[in-house]
């Protein structure tokens, strides 16, 4: 399948759970049966913030999938993928200001102030402001090396955003200890591969060796990396 079609299947399966999501809300708005729960709001709340977080996972998954299959193409679609988790993040964000607290901004800050779970997920909203604002082609061009700079900061963000949906969870955890097992091999195959290119980068100095030249006893000097 050509790129552009691949793009095309990755646009529709991205936007699947909120269209799933739009129509429950309009059989529920039309007293039909849905499946929103006895509590929609916070069914809402839970399920735009668990598929923010299966996107920006998926973002950090793009380069090490490319590195182990060697389909390079897959990169093309990293910054598809990140726009969709910040998408999904705006939902998340307007269920809890709109539909959970209406607008109070008074409760609002002041629970963002107090309850860290709540802390830690605007502080990931907030960094991944600039990172959303700077996807198009023109940033990349007028920041340069600096935007790829910023751009890590999708590593902090996504353990922010796991570590808030593990705190917001009381009774069962399993859904965030899976995203938390899964942040865990991301970042660990990042740490293991960075060892190995720094080891190959500063491969250890081999031993010294004699010279045999004449009147010479000096070792030979070390291979450069």
């Amino acid at each position: 399948m050509k790129l552009p079609s691949l793009k095309i299947a990755a646009h529709i399966l991205a936007l699947l759970p909120a269209i799933w999501l739009f129509w429950q809300g309009w059989l529920l708005y039309d007293f039909q049966d849905n499946a929103l729960t006895a509590n929609p709001i916070k069914y809402i709340h839970h399920y735009t913030g668990d598929w923010a977080i299966r996107f920006l996972l998926l973002g950090l998954a793009i380069s090490p999938l490319r590195k182990i299959t060697g389909w390079n193409r897959v990169i093309a679609f990293r910054r598809m993928v990140g726009l969709y988790a910040f998408f999904y993040v705006m939902l998340h964000l307007l269920n809890f200001i709109v539909l959970d607290y209406y607008f109070d901004w008074a409760i609002i800050i002041k629970e963002i102030i107090k309850r860290p779970a709540i802390t830690f997920g605007m502080t990931a909203i907030i960094l991944l402001l600039p990172l959303a604002v700077t996807s198009t082609r023109g940033w990349i061009r007028r920041l340069g090396k600096k935007w790829v700079k910023l751009h890590k900061l999708i590593y902090p963000i996504t353990i922010l955003a796991v570590v808030h949906n593990f705190m917001m969870v009381k009774a069962d955890i399993l859904q965030p200890a899976i995203h938390m097992a899964i942040l865990a091999v991301l970042l660990g195959y990042r740490l293991y591969y960075w060892f190995l290119l720094r080891r190959k980068a500063n491969p250890a100095n081999p031993k010294p060796r004699s010279s045999k030249g004449a009147g010479s006893g000096m070792a030979t000097t070390a291979e450069k990396p």
